[in-house]
């Protein structure tokens, strides 16, 4: 296993083989998998322009995180996996297509509001958080309007999931 990681190291190209690899262990398609691996290419751009910008501890990615999510799907992450019934497993693994790419496009949304503001500090980045959230909420609401389906989810990929009620939507 150390050899592996050492491996992925020199070739990150592995990484995304061994990950890929996982998703189609647990059932998931071809089409499905390629939305993950492009949701992580997103959030580490986004984290990056954190980082750029004065954010570094974990909490406050947490947190930023939670903005987006919030206006994004009504949600935070935490009430999210509560939602899909998930433990310790990763929410953006057990999304469905609408799900991860409203996800993506939140990120993508601030990433974008917050190099071109140039956000600086927490308040500044929360600000675009919350704001880039508002860009996949806004389209979120209307596909919702014109589809007569809610995009967020209590189903899963864990096996024997429970049915929970969804929380209010902003």
């Amino acid at each position: 296993m150390g050899y592996e990681r050492i491996a992925e190291i020199e070739d990150p190209e592995l990484a995304g083989k061994r990950a890929r690899a996982v998703y189609k262990a647990k059932g998931h398609s071809d089409d499905w998998v390629e939305k993950p691996m492009r949701s992580i290419a997103i959030r580490e751009k986004l984290t990056d322009a954190w980082k750029d910008r004065g954010i570094s501890e974990q909490k406050n990615y947490a947190i930023l995180t939670a903005e987006i999510s919030k206006a994004a799907f009504g949600v935070t992450p935490s009430q999210y996996k509560e939602l899909k019934g998930l433990k310790r497993q990763n929410l953006r693994g057990h999304m469905n297509d609408l799900e991860l790419i409203f996800s993506m496009l939140g990120e993508a949304a601030t990433t974008e509001i917050t190099r071109n503001r140039d956000a600086q500090g927490f308040d500044e980045n929360k600000q675009a958080a919350v704001e880039g959230g508002s860009v996949a909420g806004g389209a979120r609401k209307e596909l919702e309007a014109k589809s007569g389906r809610k995009v967020v989810s209590k189903e899963n990929y864990l096996p024997g999931n429970t049915v929970k009620k969804l929380p209010e939507q902003g």
